[in-house]
């Protein structure tokens, strides 16, 4: 029998396709207590050795053992078959390791009781023995633990700081508060946060290209220190015939003091604007149908606009209630229950309706662009126009124009739309337990929309489905400033604290978690850059026009499935098209065909291709088996530099 104090390597079957991540790529500075790797502000809460972890959907018959630790930033498992960490083709995160989990990732935690589990909530009674624990994340990865060989007391301690800490109650309680790593920003200065009066003015220049439709709309200083709605930016683009004063008015008319805003003008000065609908208690439409007339007096032909009322087939509450089927079906607990669920797969998937509602964003965005096309303006209107507005006018100006599909221009539309705009991503996240407060994924419905382009526009995109999948796990690590907050107002408040003031750290810096190399996977081999992404272009520029019936749809496996072992593709999948696509590239940029695009990058050396990766790659439960060098032969070209991404057994080693 093992001794139960020491941290030893066990197999009960071999591991070879399990092998741990190392925690070489750990952050700069931190510090090592019990062989726990701590950022600065992180501290060990509670401990319990001789844990055994499984692998993800597996039969249970096979584990490894090692110290699962509770801090006040993650849920870490360290094991002593740690090596150097050579040959991990896996992405590097410089904040927690592979098998680490952020706190604020954690999305429900089960006690297993013999063949059954119990859901555990705050507050629950955590028994004496706790043999085992199931654990799954937000972003549909499961954890499974047994405290089989563990020191009797040591589960109930750590579920039970487990419990506490993973919801918090208070907003102050996020990692964030608690993080004291020096913050020197390498945010790119191109990327639009929206919080100063210059990007919106810039916006409005890029945007209002004409005398005519310049006109019609004006930035107001109305919600300045934020005074007449809370969750709006400081700064926001109204019609020009309307007055602070009349519409601090009729701000009180509509849900959450929101009037219309301006989001977008096409090159005909029609507009995308998002409106939030009046008060139940109001049953009279005067300052509506004022708003509306206001709205037509902006365009440049005084068109009515067309309103697009978004919240009568699918609402906030009915997104959450199809995703809550869609995690189940994504995170089976075993290897038994993953082949029941296979058996009836689709329909299973056809029953979460998932697929149904990115198939309704899809819809609703090709017709409010088939409108603005044709030159009318239109109002998305949605209850306080925080969700679903968000959503459609952020997907929207991705078909229509061409600088927010580069990385900049959709990291600058996530601010202005998202940001700015007052979703409530600390809500619908869930990072904080609240009684009144709605969890529902509207951000992943929004990214999985924005796949599925990728998927059917492959040029037209200059981010991977990697990027995107990252994003979707960035927002959930509460040191990001960009993810954790429910509006702009919360965001000043928190940096201005007199007594703990916030240090606001965007995810758009994203040196702040990768390296070099990982970041290069963030950009698409086949974009084919616009000639100039400063202007709304009309001529010469694919217009998107996606298929949104469900039929036309895919599954974003890279995303949903990445944690099951037993769906990846061992040294296949589109991984090794990318690498194709790329190897060719490089073959063009060496022999100075091609050198028009410019390196997001400035760096010179030999990156090292990784062979035997397989079709979840960078997120692969595999270490790899074999690298060979490539040289970078020109710094100015990205896609030399991006030879990492993929592997094709046109590369194999014999």
């Amino acid at each position: 029998m093992e001794n139960k104090s020491s941290n030893n390597f066990i197999s009960y079957v071999g591991l070879e396709e399990h092998e741990l991540q190392t925690f070489s790529s750990s952050r700069r500075n931190s510090l090592v207590e019990n062989s726990i790797k701590l950022l600065p502000g992180e501290v060990l809460i509670a401990e319990a050795q001789s844990v055994l972890m499984f692998l993800p959907v597996s039969d249970l018959k096979q584990g490894i053992s090692g110290v699962l630790s509770v801090t006040n930033f993650k849920l870490t498992f360290v094991t002593s078959g740690d090596s150097n960490g050579e040959n991990v083709t896996r992405q590097q995160n410089h904040l927690y390791g592979y098998t680490d989990t952020c706190l604020t990732n954690i999305d429900e935690i089960y006690i297993m009781i013999g063949d059954k589990k119990r859901k555990l909530v705050p507050g629950n009674t955590v028994p004496s023995k706790v043999k085992g624990i199931f654990i799954i994340c937000k972003n549909l990865r499961t954890w499974s633990f047994s405290f089989k060989f563990s020191p009797v007391g040591h589960g109930k301690n750590l579920l039970t700081a487990l419990l506490h800490h993973a919801f918090p109650s208070r907003h102050q309680l996020l990692f964030a508060y608690d993080y004291k790593e020096a913050y020197y920003s390498s945010l790119d200065k191109n990327v639009q946060l929206f919080r100063d009066i210059s990007d919106w003015q810039n916006e409005l220049k890029r945007t209002l290209c004409s005398d005519e439709t310049k006109k019609g709309w004006r930035l107001s200083m109305v919600n300045a220190k934020f005074q007449l709605c809370p969750s709006l930016s400081q700064y926001v683009v109204v019609p020009a015939s309307v007055t602070d004063s009349q519409l601090t008015d009729a701000a009180r008319h509509f849900q959450g003091n929101r009037p219309p805003v301006w989001s977008w003008t096409s090159s005909h000065g029609a507009a995308l604007v998002k409106m939030s609908e009046l008060l139940p208690t109001i049953t009279e439409r005067m300052q509506e149908n004022i708003m509306f007339e206001n709205v037509r007096k902006s365009h440049p032909q005084k068109i009515p606009p067309v309103v697009i009322e978004l919240n009568k087939e699918i609402n906030v509450k009915l997104i959450a209630a199809s995703f809550t089927k869609f995690i189940n079906l994504c995170t089976p607990e075993n290897i038994r229950q993953f082949w029941i669920q296979d058996n009836n797969f689709y329909s299973l998937l056809e029953n979460t309706k998932w697929l149904k509602y990115i198939s309704y964003c899809l819809q609703k965005t090709v017709e409010v662009c088939d409108h603005l096309n044709l030159g009318i303006s239109v109002i998305l209107q949605e209850g306080a126009a925080r969700d679903l507005c968000c959503v459609i006018s952020s997907l929207a100006q991705l078909l229509l124009d061409h600088h927010f599909r580069t990385i900049v221009g959709f990291q600058s539309l996530l601010q202005k739309e998202w940001v700015a705009g007052g979703h409530p991503f600390c809500d619908r996240l869930g990072h904080i337990v609240k009684t009144n407060s709605e969890k529902s994924p509207l951000f992943l419905l929004y990214l999985d929309c924005v796949w599925q382009l990728c998927q059917q526009y492959p040029t037209e995109f200059e981010f991977t489905e990697t990027y995107l999948t990252t994003l979707w796990d960035a927002a959930h690590v509460s040191i990001f400033d960009t993810f954790i907050f429910n509006c702009e107002r919360d965001r000043a408040v928190a940096a201005m604290d007199p007594n703990t003031p916030l240090v606001l750290r965007s995810v758009w810096d994203w040196r702040e978690q990768f390296n070099d190399q990982d970041i290069l996977l963030f950009y698409n081999p086949l974009f084919i850059p616009c000639s100039s992404t400063n202007k709304i272009k009309t001529e010469n520029e694919t217009i998107i026009k996606p298929l949104y019936a469900v039929s036309s749809l895919e599954l974003w496996t890279q995303c949903y499935f990445r944690w099951i072992p037993t769906l990846e593709i061992r040294n296949g999948g589109q991984r090794h098209i990318e690498l194709y696509i790329r190897l060719l590239q490089n073959d063009i940029n060496q022999h100075g065909i091609n050198e028009s695009c410019i390196s997001p990058i400035d760096k010179v050396g030999i990156c090292s291709l990784h062979t035997n990766i397989d079709s979840f790659y960078p997120f692969s439960n595999n270490r790899s088996g074999n690298t060979v060098s490539a040289p970078i032969m020109n710094s100015s070209i990205l896609l030399s530099e991006s030879l990492l991404d993929a592997q094709s057994v046109i590369t194999a080693i014999d």
